[in-house]
């Protein structure tokens, strides 16, 4: 076995082909994380205003549970992603993982196609593995980029991968609406059968497309494989090793820390905005599955946006005007009380959101050292991303247990975002006062 391959960067076709996973497992994110799936949830684990649900025995508030199995999908893989990416930077094998996350991924979403008001332990279940696999193989996903892409491309890279997902998400989506609205004219009677099936069509063009991806991602990467070494005990002395690397980068270790403040508050926002809509704001469907198409298409836009404004001022002075712009979003989300309040915050939120995921990611790929060791090294990236969701999301889900509404929850997200953004300033200020770390960001 060819353990060590050697990679040219940017190759554009196999840039092309790292952007096009984006576009197919960006479904999940919008179908099922966002838009469909959790107005299907809604729906049927309610009766008229009685929002406790039964799970195993337990009552519990419906979107409580909702975002807890999140927090517990993405507590996992947490847990998990450390040990399989050090193991895959010792024997090269990053793709392998990736196809296994991405089909556990893909067929747990076929399996919500047999969820309803009578199945809802199988339902929490299907979507908290779909979780698992979509955060999972993007540990390995992210890891390619500083493989494939030259240290100045990499916010441009890093941008067209996120359009690219909101480009995909929305063409799948569209389609879904179409048969949602009009199920009639497709044979179709009821219209949470029409529901159940776009569950289906996630599966089927994240397994479809995907395979771009893998047909050309090298099947070896830098492997440091040492002949009688376990992979196991070989994966865990490799994560030990890149931990006490990131430990003395004190640049790297200080925007780690911002990072996982920073996506507290976004993937809080991503995750329960639509739940919000129609639970706190009383929308309907008619309402809030356009507005989520306008952040995804205004996403396309914000991702290019910010790509711009990181060439010219840098990328952590770009995160810090975002995060002062989720600030003012969550406050004036706090504050809103009809639908044009919610568009306006919507159209925010698009702009924002976007350039804030894609910069991220970059930032974090220029700041670690040369090393063969990208998917330990990413895996530290996810394991704070995972993280991150976990504490925003439980503790999105107990204020409202304890309070008894969804809004309050919104003044945590804005305490996230204020601690995220003294962090990201004292990145800047460390920075200045040493070499330590990239001085590009």
């Amino acid at each position: 076995m060819e353990n060590n391959i050697i990679i040219k960067r940017g190759d554009k076709k196999l840039i092309r082909a790292w952007v096009m996973y984006d576009w197919s497992n960006s479904v999940f994110q919008l179908t099922i994380a966002t838009a469909i799936f959790p107005l299907y949830y809604n729906e049927v684990t309610r009766h008229g205003n009685d929002f406790i649900v039964s799970f195993f025995g337990y009552n519990i508030i419906n979107t409580v549970l909702y975002s807890w199995s999140i927090a517990f999908a993405c507590l996992l893989v947490a847990i998990l992603s450390p040990l399989l990416s050090s193991i895959a930077d010792y024997t090269g094998r990053r793709k392998a993982f990736m196809k296994i996350f991405t089909y556990l991924g893909a067929l747990a979403c076929s399996g919500l196609f047999f969820f309803d008001a009578h199945t809802i332990e199988w339902g929490i279940i299907c979507f908290t593995l779909g979780t698992i696999g979509y955060g999972g193989s993007l540990v390995f996903y992210n890891s390619f980029l500083p493989v494939i892409a030259e240290p100045d491309d990499q916010d441009r890279i890093s941008a067209n991968g996120y359009s690219m997902g909101y480009l995909g998400g929305v063409a799948l989506l569209i389609l879904n609406l179409i048969v949602l609205f009009f199920p009639s004219f497709f044979g179709i009677s009821e219209p949470a059968l029409a529901a159940r099936i776009s569950f289906l069509t996630v599966c089927i063009w994240w397994i479809g497309f995907s395979q771009i991806t893998f047909s050309k991602l090298p099947k070896y990467t830098f492997g440091n494989k040492k002949p009688g070494v376990n992979p196991l005990t070989g994966g865990y002395q490799e994560f030990r090793n890149v931990f006490k690397c990131i430990i003395k980068i004190r640049l790297l270790s200080i925007y780690l820390v911002g990072y996982f403040f920073m996506i507290m508050g976004v993937l809080s926002v991503m995750y329960m905005a639509a739940s919000f809509g129609e639970k706190e704001m009383k929308l309907k469907v008619d309402v809030l599955i356009p507005v989520i198409l306008l952040i995804q298409l205004v996403g396309m836009f914000g991702a290019w946006f910010f790509s711009k404004l990181s060439k010219k001022i840098g990328n952590l002075k770009s995160l810090i005007i975002s995060l002062i712009c989720w600030v003012f979003i969550c406050v004036g989300a706090y504050m809103m009380t009809d639908v044009i309040g919610f568009i306006c915050v919507a159209f925010c939120v698009g702009i924002v959101m976007g350039g804030t995921q894609s910069l991220a990611r970059s930032t974090y790929s220029k700041m670690i050292p040369e090393t063969k060791d990208h998917t330990s090294y990413f895996s530290f990236y996810d394991v704070m991303e995972k993280l991150a969701t976990v504490g925003g999301l439980f503790s999105f889900g107990f204020i409202e247990m304890l309070t008894g509404n969804m809004r309050s929850s919104i003044l945590a997200v804005i305490v996230f975002f204020i601690i995220a953004l003294f962090f990201l300033i004292l990145t800047i200020v460390v920075q200045k006062k040493s070499a330590d770390g990239n001085q590009n960001v």
